[in-house]
Order: structure tokens, then C-alpha cells, then sequence
């Protein structure tokens, strides 16, 4: 799937990012890291409270999922494994999305406040997915993550929603199977050498980079090319953004 939303359920936090051509989504906007503002090249994503091991709150009104989040400890805090904090993955057990740990840990759950509480958990989900589409069709939506079991499979805003098999370990699967690229972000002046000679010498480049970062040569090629004029410059000066990408070399 080349154009779709990736979901990546944790157990503290969902992270939404966007697939464009077969790969993520650039932010085009300063990323913080840490407090500190960065102008790297970093994936668009969007991130919120919601996990495995959200603390839900049935007292409250309407009722509330995260952000705070048992985290690792699920396995020992939340009811379906013996413990004493009504988490997330309770809800999911308890509404038959899953089956996991003990169910009848949660059989005291009311109907009513899981049904509740499953809806608060699908408006989070479908808030975040229409805040990172670009157009207003539906599009794929693919959930990954321990903590896409909280996922319902039907959302407002996904034409489809997916969960590939070994969803819980994509992250890992993802690593192992992803390609090499190279990127090119710079100023030239096509006037002295001409449009076509520039362009051919910036798509070396990146292909250049991409097998300096692994690449296999034979395998790579250009998948993103921005040429954007500049005015108000002497000369005729345009800005080139290229990204070459290849399989790992073995």
C-alpha cells in the first residue's frame, strides 16, 4: 500500500504518521526533539495519550482514556492479568475485541460503560486520523502495535481499516525489511549550465548518497523531485529537492 495512514497503537502513546508514494511523509515544519528545535529531515507525525495501558476513568464525565498509562507494567497492574488498574486493554477484553490474559477479571465491567468507553476511545483515534489526511476522501488506514487491539474496524475516515499479519511487531519487521535513501536539498543556477544538465547532476547526487548510506547501485532510484524557482535572486536560481532510494546491500 503506497498512500495510506500508519497507526502504531504502544502501550502509552499513539504515534500517526502518513505514507505518501510508499514512504513516510516529511515534516515541513521545525521538529522539536527534546525541547530543542531541529531543521533535520524527520517523519510528520502526530502523537497522543492513548495505549495498552491508558488509565481509564469511569467516574468522570464523559468518561476519560490516558494519557496517563500503567506503560510496561500492564502485565502486572491491569485487571485481565490479575492486577488492580482498569486500563485500556481491560476495555478491549471486556468488549470481546480481543482475547487476552483472564476475561472473566473484567466480567463486572457494565456493558454500557465499556460500550462507553470504546466509543471514547474510537473519537480519539478518528479525531487524530482527520487531522493528519490531506483531502476529505476516506483513505487506507493501517493500525500496528501491541495496543491496536484498542483499534475498532470500522472508522470514520478510513475507507479500510488493516492489520497485517505480526501487526504487534512491525515496528522490528520494518526495520529489517526497510530500504536505503539519499537526499539532495540545494540551490542551483540553471542559467549557466542549463535546466537539464543541473537536474541530471542533482539526481546523481542523491543516488550518489544513497548508496554511500548502503544502497545497492543497481537497485536504486529517484522517488521525490521538488524544483521550486526563486525570485527576487540575480541570477536564474531554482531549488532542488531530490530523495534517491535503493534496497540495503546485502
Amino acid at each position: 500500500i503506497k498512500d495510506a495512514i500508519v497507526i502504531d497503537v504502544g502501550g502509552t502513546t499513539t504515534d500517526v504518521g502518513v505514507l505518501s508514494k510508499g514512504f513516510p511523509r516529511e515534516s515541513s515544519t521545525a521538529v522539536a526533539i527534546g525541547g530543542v528545535r531541529t531543521n533535520f529531515r524527520m517523519p510528520d507525525l502526530l502523537t497522543i495519550g492513548l495505549g495498552g495501558g491508558s488509565l481509564v476513568d469511569l467516574k468522570k464525565a464523559p468518561i476519560t482514556v490516558g494519557p496517563k498509562s500503567v506503560g510496561f507494567r500492564i502485565h502486572t497492574e491491569a485487571l485481565i492479568f490479575g492486577g488492580s488498574t482498569l486500563t485500556a486493554t481491560d476495555i478491549a477484553v471486556a468488549a470481546g475485541m480481543y482475547k487476552l490474559g483472564d476475561p472473566a477479571k473484567v466480567a463486572a465491567l457494565k456493558k454500557e460503560e465499556t460500550n462507553k468507553t470504546v466509543q471514547v476511545i474510537r473519537e480519539m483515534v478518528e479525531e487524530v486520523i482527520d487531522k493528519m489526511k490531506v483531502s476529505a476522501g476516506d483513505v487506507p488506514v493501517i493500525v500496528v502495535g501491541g495496543g491496536s487491539i484498542l483499534v475498532p474496524e470500522k472508522l470514520k475516515g478510513a475507507s479500510e481499516v488493516i492489520k497485517p499479519e505480526h501487526f504487534e511487531v512491525a515496528n522490528a519487521i520494518g526495520a529489517a525489511i526497510a530500504q536505503v535513501s539519499g537526499s539532495l536539498d540545494g540551490v542551483f543556477d540553471v542559467a549557466t549550465k542549463g535546466r537539464d544538465a543541473v537536474l541530471a547532476e542533482v539526481k546523481e547526487s542523491a543516488k550518489m548518497e544513497a548508496i554511500k548510506a548502503g544502497a545497492e547501485p543497481d537497485s536504486v532510484e529517484i522517488v521525490e523531485l521538488e524544483e521550486i524557482p526563486l525570485a527576487y535572486l540575480p541570477s536564474n536560481a531554482v531549488r532542488f529537492r531530490v530523495k534517491a532510494v535503493g534496497d540495503l546491500r546485502r
